[in-house]
Order: structure tokens, then C-alpha cells, then sequence
């Protein structure tokens, strides 16, 4: 939905300028609903508020299906569940978090639980960007407008939205001989919630200063590297990215969830670095190629620590509280990005994501290795 949102208007007659408030709208209204969620959604049963948001998934399908004229649209992007970017905003993120961690009796297995949760999601969203491509495939081969073919896609989002709901109802109601608390908004965890909202803030800050998109670009324009094979490049980062998933849990029971989470971080940032000052490609690609293998371990680690040092009833609001901050800071780093490769300095936005990342890792382990755990 990310990549056809904005054909679709496009493709409905409404401009570039319109395009971009209801993507903007979009992120504003999935932010609100997630802290929502975070803030007020102790007052209903985790299971009705996943069946609810499976139903506004469905009802924003079929509303962005169904309206073709500005306002309308406009309403629907606010209150409905499309992201329109790459980031953790998402009314079902901090409830299916606050479950998962729920799920696992340990610190160990609550990482694996997460591991799996990153590395599915990982593989579904390339698939959900191939399928990105069918609304042009229609239009070239069976004879359909682009416009309905678009528009189709929408009405996909919404089964999808059905289909989830049927499988939120198969969710167990928790017992009263359950371990897991109700939910609550956040209480004695409020200071550690605000200071890793913080941290992560810095490092989700950098990454956006190099996007898959930024970097390609990059390495189109020193090195002279075709679309192709920036492609496969990436094909390939992509799979090791989610490969290492994997192996976080197992390196995680053995030296602890925040070692794991900077211990493997820093090098990847110094590979970063390195890279962006190296000289020739062969050295880049495999710079980069050794980075996309450990920067993504603190993922599923990074959701697990915040379960770990939360309260059982904390949990979905400590997810929410430390998801959309990221989400916001992301957003706002690819125009520094692009104002530092429009002024020439082609490796500057890779050198300062890496000494930025690099802080972050410093500053994290310094302020949480001693932090006791609380959602055991």
C-alpha cells in the first residue's frame, strides 16, 4: 500500500501537493491511533481492540476503494491503518507486542517469539512490494483500467483486513487462572519507557539518513552501479538482514539482550562508515554486505528488552510509547539526506548515520546495562 497510495491518487486526478497531505495525514493519524492505544487501550480487552483494528483495516480498504474526491479520503487516511511509510506505526503493533510477550515465559523464548514476529513480517512485506506490480500487469494484459486495477488493490487490502479479523477471533479469551495482567497505561515504568523512547529516537533519526533508496543512489553515482545490480545488491543485503534475525535469540541467551543489541550495532555503524570513505566498489559491497548481517539483530532483541524491562500490564503501552517516536524521527532525516547529496557531499548522510548509530549504542549501553528486568 506504501508504493500504490500514491499512484492511486495520482492515477484519480488529484495532485502532487494533495498526494502529499494524505500521506502525511496518514502517518499523523496512524501515530495518534497507536499512542491511543498506548495511552487509553487498558480499558478494553486486548482481543476487542485486535478485532476492532482488523475492522478499520477492512472499512479503510474499502473507503479509499470506494471515495474518489479529496475530503472524503482525507478522513479516511486519518482514522484508518495505512502506513505510508517504512516505519513501526501501527495500531496493531504495540497489541500484538503486549501478546507475544505474554506468550513466552522467558526472556529467551520471549526473543525467539520476536525473531520469528520480525523475520515473517520481513518476508510478507517483499512480498505484499512484488505484488505492488499487479495493477500494471492488469492494465498491460487483461484489459482493465489502470485506475480500477488500482482500485482493486484496495479492495485486496480490505479482505486482508476480514481475513485478519477471523483469525483475531480464534484468539483465546484470557482466563482468571491466566498469568498475563490486564493492561494498564504506563506507571513505574514511565522513566525507563521515556529515556529508551529517547534513545531509540537517535538511532531511528539516522537510519533514515540511509534509506535503500539514498544508498542506491549513492552507489549509482560514485561508482556507476547499474539499476540491476543495485537491486540484486540489495536482494541480497535483504536476505542477510533477515537471516540474521534468526540468530539475535541464540547470541542474545548467551550474552544478554542489551550486549547483543550494541555488540553487534557498533561494528555494523563502523562498517557503515568505512564504507562510505572506502575506494573502490568490491570493498563498498562487502562493507555493506557485512553491516546488512549485523545491524538487524537488535530488532527482535530491541522489542524483547522493552517487554523485559516493563511491567506485564505495561506492555502495550510501553510499545506504543517507544514505537512512534521512532517512526516520526525516521521521517524526518531523508530531506537532510537529500539536501547534503544536492549539495555535493555524497558520503556525508552515511558517515553521520554511522557516528549518530554509534552514539546510540554507547549511550544505550551506558544507561540500561545495570536496568533490572521486570516481565519475567
Amino acid at each position: 500500500m506504501a508504493v500504490l497510495l500514491p499512484a492511486y491518487l495520482l492515477a484519480l486526478g488529484h495532485s502532487e501537493f494533495e498526494v502529499g497531505v494524505i500521506g502525511t495525514v496518514t502517518l499523523a493519524g496512524s501515530a495518534i491511533a497507536t499512542l491511543a492505544v498506548g495511552a487509553f487501550g487498558h480499558r478494553a480487552a486486548p482481543r476487542t481492540l485486535l478485532l476492532g483494528a482488523a475492522l478499520l483495516m477492512m472499512a479503510t480498504g474499502l473507503g479509499f476503494a470506494g471515495f474518489t474526491t479529496f475530503l472524503p479520503l482525507l478522513v479516511v487516511a486519518f482514522v484508518g491503518t495505512l502506513n505510508p511509510g517504512s516505519g513501526d506505526v501501527s495500531v496493531f503493533l504495540p497489541l500484538e507486542h503486549a501478546r507475544l510477550a505474554g506468550s513466552g515465559a522467558t526472556s529467551g523464548e520471549r526473543t525467539t517469539l520476536f525473531a520469528r514476529y520480525s523475520l515473517a513480517g520481513a518476508l510478507a512485506a517483499a512480498l505484499g512490494a512484488l505484488g505492488a506490480g499487479a495493477p500494471d500487469w492488469l492494465a498491460a494484459h487483461a484489459g482493465v483500467a489502470r485506475v480500477d486495477a488500482l482500485r482493486g488493490m484496495f479492495v485486496a487490502y480490505a479482505a486482508i483486513g476480514l481475513a485478519i479479523w477471523a483469525l483475531y477471533r480464534r484468539l483465546p479469551m484470557p482466563s482468571a487462572a491466566t498469568p498475563q495482567a490486564r493492561p494498564a497505561p504506563l506507571g513505574p515504568s514511565r522513566g525507563i519507557v521515556v529515556k529508551l523512547a529517547a534513545l531509540f529516537s537517535v538511532d531511528a533519526f539516522a537510519g533514515g539518513l540511509v534509506l535503500n533508496s539514498l544508498i542506491s543512489l549513492w552507489l549509482m553515482q560514485r561508482f556507476g552501479l547499474s539499476l540491476a545490480s543495485a537491486g540484486l545488491f540489495f536482494f541480497a543485503t535483504g536476505l542477510l538482514g533477515a537471516a540474521s534475525q534468526l540468530v539475535a535469540p541464540w547470541l542474545a541467551r548467551r550474552i544478554g539482550l542489551i550486549n547483543t543489541m550494541v555488540f553487534t550495532h557498533l561494528p555494523a555503524n563502523m562498517c557503515l562508515v568505512l564504507a562510505a570513505l572506502a575506494p573502490t566498489l568490491p570493498v563498498v559491497l562487502a562493507l555493506l554486505g557485512v553491516r546488512a548481517l549485523l545491524s538487524q539483530m537488535d530488532v527482535p532483541t530491541r522489542t524483547a528488552y522493552v517487554m523485559s524491562v516493563v511491567t506485564p500490564p505495561e506492555r502495550a503501552a510501553a510499545a506504543s510509547f517507544t514505537a512512534v517516536p521512532r517512526s516520526l524521527a525516521s521521517a524526518a532525516s531523508p530531506a537532510l539526506a537529500g539536501a547534503l547529496f544536492a549539495a555535493g557531499w555524497l558520503a556525508a548522510p552515511m558517515v553521520l548515520c554511522g557516528l549518530l548509530k554509534i552514539g546510540y549504542d554507547l549511550m544505550l549501553w551506558r544507561a540500561c546495562r545495570g536496568q533490572p528486568l521486570r516481565g519475567e
